[in-house]
């Protein structure tokens, strides 16, 4: 008997069927003698039309107040969900956030959490009830207020559930069957992983893979938990990320035996490119801008300086950002382009981010080449180049990323023998 996290997206819950779909599922997991928890997001895209109609009320929502709007939605879809357990003749208990004990900080629409007191889903688990726990939401013990986690909020809520109750596996349900060697809706050849290491997939999900989210991967590998990610539409093993030191469960085999060259090809769209052109070449002028930008609060990704002009001492500086970011940083540039002394700035909003991510680039010689020739051979222009130790990033033009994504995964060979099969069209 082991006891079991599931996690259940939006699109997994889209609807009535979606949700007496999942309920089966976690039916059959309690049948077959486990203990079972639940971490459940809003319906379809109810977050994105409570926000709309957020903004329709107030152009600049009350935070406090937004968070509470916010968080109904995952009351919602967890009570329904447990009434579809009732109904199959199962017990099953639903709570909040704050109910579930996930304490965070004050931060409203970004909060971190802080501890898990789960003492009200342990006695229900004792007491036989299958456990239903509501995402993306959390409570500030000082304020009393309720919060929202943002972005992969319910994948951390539940692997921050897995860590608390020191649960055996954290199955993360998406429309997907697992993590991809590509996102399978730009890449359709697409393998599934049977297993990537936390490292790798810290780094794709850093560099726009959306299936898993990074804060939730990084948790689990600070915790020691096991996540599982599988597919709602299939009952198929999925694909298990392992942090350091672990192991697959008994009767699970994967080709964990030896770090792949590359593991997989990540692609973003959410990023925008700023040129300052015409920096004075002398010490210290990186150190103002970059603090310009730190003081925005805008979160600057690939950096990329050109070679100084003789004739004019000076130079250009290009760095990637998320788009929605863009502006303030633009802003914050601009108030201060005297005191820089720089002479312009050029924004481009229509770049795309490549990233080719695996553990045995340290061992491997010729990742770079196989890249470049790969896009080069296409007629795909390089604009930016980063590196890590496992992964190498390239910014192209937008248009030309799908594209650059689907040579760059055969050149690797990386392609399956079919097309990918995705359920539900979200990836979520």
């Amino acid at each position: 008997m082991a006891l079991i996290v599931q996690k259940y997206g939006g699109s997994s819950v889209a609807d009535a069927e979606s949700i007496k779909r999942v309920a089966k599922r976690i039916v059959d997991t309690r049948r077959a003698g486990h203990d079972v928890v639940v971490a459940v997001s809003a319906m379809g895209d109810t977050t994105d039309e409570l926000l709309d109609l957020a903004g329709q009320v107030a152009p600049i929502p009350a935070p406090r107040e937004l968070d509470m709007l916010l968080s109904s939605g995952e009351r919602i879809s967890m009570a329904l969900l447990a009434m579809a357990i009732h109904s199959m003749g199962f017990e099953a208990r639903s709570f909040t956030g704050s109910q579930a004990g996930m304490i965070t900080d004050a931060t409203h629409g970004a909060a971190r959490i802080v501890d898990v007191t789960p003492i009200r889903l342990r006695e229900a688990l004792d007491e036989g009830a299958i456990v239903i726990v509501a995402g993306f939401q959390g409570f500030n013990r000082d304020t009393r207020d309720i919060t929202t986690l943002g972005r992969g909020g319910s994948d951390t809520t539940a692997v921050a559930l897995a860590a608390a109750l020191d649960a055996d596996v954290c199955e993360i349900y998406s429309d997907v069957d697992g993590i991809f060697t590509a996102d399978p809706r730009v890449v359709p050849k697409a393998r599934k992983l049977s297993v990537v290491s936390a490292e790798e997939m810290l780094e794709l999900a850093a560099n726009g893979a959306k299936v898993l989210y990074i804060r939730a991967v990084e948790y689990a590998r600070r915790h020691g938990v096991l996540i599982h990610s599988r597919s709602t539409f299939s009952s198929g093993v999925g694909t298990y990320v392992l942090g350091p030191g672990m192991t697959l469960p008994d009767g699970e085999e994967g080709d964990n035996m030896e770090e792949p060259i590359v593991a997989g090809v990540a692609t973003d769209l959410s990023q925008a490119k700023i040129t300052v052109i015409g920096v004075p070449d002398v010490p210290g002028k990186a150190a103002e801008i970059f603090k310009v930008i730190a003081k925005s609060g805008a979160n600057v990704d690939m950096i990329v300086q050109n070679v100084s002009a003789a004739a004019t001492g000076r130079t250009d500086i290009s760095f990637t950002l998320p788009k929605t970011e863009s502006a303030i940083a633009l802003k914050a540039l601009a108030g201060d382009q005297a005191e820089i002394g720089f002479q312009n700035l050029v924004h481009d909003d229509q770049i795309g981010k490549l990233s080719v991510v695996g553990a045995g680039m340290r061992t491997h010689s010729g990742v770079s080449a196989t890249l470049f020739e790969a896009l080069s051979i296409s007629g795909i222009n390089i604009e930016m180049i980063s590196t890590s130790e496992i992964r190498i990033s390239v910014v192209v033009r937008g248009d030309d990323l799908a594209a650059a994504a689907r040579v760059v995964h055969t050149a690797y060979g990386l392609d399956g023998d079919s097309d990918a099969v995705v359920h539900a069209g979200t990836g979520r």
